[in-house]
């Protein structure tokens, strides 16, 4: 179950065809376990796969144009809502999309956008496409998880562009990271009980994901990144935070990387300071608030380029005068922060935390989506509304997710002991999808 900026709770099934076609579903909901639906959207369009992006490394660009976008409610209660959000700030067209008064039809499908007849009623949903204006295909191995087997299966995942943080930016917002990754329909992550029911899903069937047990918040411990993350305005690191929950006091390394397999270390933060006690949130069903103070930091550079950048900041506005040099740690608090790197000290985040188990039992640790434009989470009211990538329990981390700890992550290897996490070639999305679906 996805949480977007808003928030929004919803889950989402897309086809590419080998003709460049391609059918997309999502299905929203009510509740952040995916379980009472709201309505889904069922998108039809075509998709040209264009040249590398010169801006994120490692993505495709590509061209989309939609053919149609159709709408079914799940319940008069959806209809009610999503019909005086059109009503309301649509343009002429859309002034009536449904009538006052109308009364729910099961399985019914309205269209909201048509290319035939030039009519777009999908504004006031906060919908674009703009997520397929930057591809990813990555692939690699996952071991066998049978005790008695051994060797591994391949798992391809399909990374699209981010959504904008701001609601009223992501309609013209394109994207310069990535959601978190779609598995692939035959080759995904194993267990997945939750593959199999989105994948038979339809805009009449929406999935019902299974029951999850909500967890407290418990931070105390160690938790690391499960893969390279890659951010918006072309950022690619690795996170590591410790929490002591004894005395409400943390510790975080933010390793950076020039490149999106994080094999290029560019500088390392190190930021610590305390906590306050969370909060169930008012407005993200599920996440739990908290307040965090940064009062202390250190700056690693880790590459030339870095040192040049630091050397050349405005004098007392960055550790010591032109003093910086590579893989030599340096504390930035007596400077209040480090201008160059965007760092103020001290510093207040207003933030939203999430914990949850994975269908291994391990425990996972949502942080709050840092705002698209790139600045702080300063004040209650710029609060995330959804979560980065989840980071893992080093108590249940696997031995290939040592390697953060040990600040020498050089990619994930396979059995082989070679790199696994791999960009496919760009035209293989096309074909990643099962091709028996009809296009109806």
């Amino acid at each position: 179950c996805e949480v977007r900026p808003g928030p929004e709770f919803l889950t989402r099934s897309y086809l590419f065809y080998a003709n460049r076609l391609f059918k997309a579903y999502q299905f929203y909901y009510w509740d952040p376990s995916c379980r009472d639906p709201s309505y889904s959207l069922v998108i039809k369009g075509k998709l040209r796969l264009r040249q590398a992006s010169w801006i994120t490394r490692g993505a495709t660009e590509a061209d989309y144009h939609l053919h149609k976008v159709g709408i079914v409610f799940h319940s008069q209660k959806a209809m009610r809502e999503v019909a005086s959000w059109i009503n309301q700030t649509s343009g002429e067209g859309c002034s009536g999309f449904l009538p006052p008064g109308r009364t729910w039809a099961p399985g019914a499908l309205y269209e909201l956008l048509s290319a035939k007849t030039e009519r777009d009623c999908t504004a006031a949903l906060g919908f674009a496409m703009h997520e397929l204006s930057l591809v990813r295909v990555e692939k690699h191995y996952q071991p066998l998880l049978q005790p008695q087997q051994s060797g591994s299966r391949l798992v391809e995942e399909l990374y699209l562009g981010d959504i904008h943080t701001e609601w009223v930016e992501r309609l013209h917002y394109r994207p310069t990271g990535y959601q978190r990754p779609m598995q692939s329909a035959v080759h995904h992550v194993h267990p997945c009980p939750a593959c199999g029911i989105i994948y038979r899903a339809d805009e009449h069937h929406p999935p019902i994901l299974p029951i999850r047990a909500q967890l407290p918040m418990q931070l105390s411990g160690s938790w690391v990144s499960t893969h390279c993350e890659v951010r918006p305005a072309v950022l690619f690191l690795t996170r590591y935070f410790i929490f002591h929950s004894n005395n409400h006091t943390w510790e975080g390394y933010y390793y950076h990387y020039s490149d999106p397999l994080c094999k290029q270390p560019t500088f390392t933060i190190y930021a610590s300071g305390h906590y306050t006690q969370g909060i169930p949130s008012s407005k993200v069903r599920g996440g739990t608030e908290l307040a965090f103070k940064v009062t202390q930091a250190r700056v690693t550079p880790m590459d030339q380029v870095t040192v040049m950048m630091l050397n050349s900041s405005e004098p007392g506005s960055c550790g010591l005068t032109s003093s910086w040099s590579a893989g030599v740690e340096q504390d930035i608090t007596p400077t209040n922060g480090c201008l160059a790197l965007g760092i103020k000290l001290p510093h207040t985040e207003y933030e939203l935390f999430k914990t949850e188990q994975d269908v291994k039992d391990r425990s996972l640790l949502y942080v709050g989506e840092r705002p698209t434009d790139g600045s702080s989470p300063d004040s209650p009211d710029k609060r995330p509304t959804s979560y980065q990538a989840p980071l893992i329990q080093c108590a249940g981390a696997p031995e290939e997710f040592s390697n953060y700890v040990s600040l020498k992550y050089l990619g994930k290897k396979d059995a082989n002991g070679s790199e696994a996490l791999k960009s496919l070639p760009v035209a293989f999305l096309l074909f990643i999808a099962l091709l028996f679906l009809r296009w109806d």
